[in-house]
């Protein structure tokens, strides 16, 4: 047995509905501007051709239900609502057709951005990290099992701050499907269990404050919540 010179982070896992084990979390991609109308909203042209990502570490997960403190070093924290898979075999190199069968589960997730950031690194032509990879910043919601989700496309995708619409969208609005990210994405990693992706969101994002209670769900799956607690 290994000794280490500190604790180990916790394991960050994610319930699954009528399951008792949970779901354990080993890596989180996140897919950039994958609806056109949100890709407007910020100024840039979308990628047809291929999906581009950007990931955030497994210490950014949340439970839906949970209050975030105001993070650090930003005065502009926005909400980006989204479907999330997560995989449940082995995935590298597979086709469009088969890249489904990866899929073991879907649920809500919150991709809590400091935009401020985001854009500094985007002028500055440096990485989204400060502004993406933020404690507390990736907002899961319990999963619910593919088989009993059915064809992604028809759902509706919304999100509310302090029971005001901001976002509603309907997931076939998503430029490039889930079986296709996974197809793409599995060009360039060795997908496995514990694989989690984020599938991009919908136009509508904005900033919220302490206090702000946000909510927001997908048909069919699990709804997701979150308080915005004051800052440190």
């Amino acid at each position: 047995m290994t000794d280490y010179l500190f604790d180990t982070p916790k394991v960050q896992s994610i319930p699954v509905k009528g399951e008792a084990a949970e779901y354990p979390v080993h890596r989180i991609f996140c897919v950039g501007r994958n609806y056109a109308a949100h890709a407007a909203e910020m100024g840039v042209e979308v990628d047809r051709e291929a999906p581009f990502y950007f990931t955030k570490s497994p210490q950014a997960v949340l439970a839906s239900g949970s209050t975030l403190t105001y993070p650090p070093g930003t005065s502009n924290l926005h909400y980006e609502m989204e479907l999330v898979m997560v995989i449940g075999k082995p995935a590298f190199r597979v086709s469009v057709d088969d890249a489904a069968e990866a899929i073991y589960a879907y649920g809500c997730g919150l991709d809590m951005t400091r935009r401020d950031l985001q854009q500094a690194g985007k002028d500055k032509r440096r990485p989204w990290d400060l502004g993406k990879d933020v404690e507390g910043s990736a907002v899961l919601s319990p999963l619910t099992t593919a088989g009993k989700v059915g064809q992604i496309g028809p759902q509706r995708i919304h999100l509310e701050v302090n029971g005001e619409i901001k976002q509603d969208a309907r997931l076939s609005d998503m430029i490039h499907g889930v079986a296709e990210v996974i197809a793409d994405l599995s060009k360039f990693y060795h997908l496995a269990p514990g694989d989690v992706i984020m599938t991009g969101t919908p136009a509508g994002v904005g900033p919220v404050v302490a206090g702000d209670k946000i909510t927001g769900g997908i048909d069919g799956l699990d709804p997701i919540a979150l308080t915005i607690g004051a800052p440190e």
